[in-house]
């Protein structure tokens, strides 16, 4: 049987990273990894309290943080494990987490992305919570993949399970924005199995560190767009 651990980078989440974990299923995971990525609040606190290891990462990028997060878990896992990766902002809904993961550990798919853009036709997504930038750039990015690679996605979602020797077999290396693209990427190069799954989603708590801001979008547009374009 195939266990299941979860993997949440964090940067300031004092407010939400507690109902984040305390909403995963705990008879469906084995443990929950937080990688505290230089929070200057009471994030490390929060997490340990609400059950999670805390891990520390000083290099600053999401990527970074997931990097060392992987390096914990491949320690202990076994290759048919499943690694779920979460925000800890509270925008996805980690009590869904059941059916992101069954198609790995059930179907034998090596990724499965937990799509909001699927969500939102379906009416799972809150009004207002997927900013029109990340919608553009999700629809930019993934048309690109299908034009070069031919595999069809409709989401760069962070809220998504992997296969662990898929994702020894991608060999990732992004520090920061390009993480969740050069993923996918990967996984079409490897004619890996993959598949989407409609997500709810909702207003993240406190401001994103991307999409919440100007800079943040463009520096993750060109780094997404510069990963795809190199990826050739």
């Amino acid at each position: 049987m195939s266990d299941i651990y979860v993997l949440i980078p964090a940067v300031n989440e004092e407010n939400s990273i507690a109902r984040v974990i305390e909403d995963i299923p705990a008879d469906l995971v084995k443990e929950v990894v937080v990688v505290d990525n230089g929070s200057e609040d009471n994030t490390i606190n929060a997490a340990e309290k609400a059950g999670a290891a805390v891990l520390s990462e000083s290099v600053r990028g999401y990527g970074a943080a997931c990097l060392k997060g992987l390096s914990y878990i491949f320690g202990k896992c076994s290759d048919d494990d499943v690694i779920v990766f979460l925000d800890g902002d509270y925008s996805d809904h980690p009590e869904e987490m059941g059916k992101i993961a069954a198609p790995v550990i059930g179907e034998n798919y090596d990724m499965v992305i937990g799509s909001r853009i699927l969500g939102k036709k379906l009416g799972m997504t809150e009004e207002d919570s997927l900013l029109p930038q990340a919608e553009f750039g999700n629809w930019l990015s993934t048309a690109l993949i299908k034009l070069f690679w031919g595999y069809e996605f409709t989401d760069l979602g962070p809220f998504r399970a992997v296969k662990v020797s898929s994702l020894k077999k991608m060999k990732m290396k992004d520090m920061n924005y390009g993480w969740t693209v050069e993923m996918q990427i990967k996984a079409a190069k490897f004619k890996m199995n993959c598949t989407e799954v409609p997500v709810s989603y909702r207003k993240r708590i406190g401001v994103s560190k991307v999409t919440g801001t100007v800079s943040g979008s463009v520096k993750a547009g060109v780094k997404i767009l510069y990963t795809i374009f190199k990826s050739l």
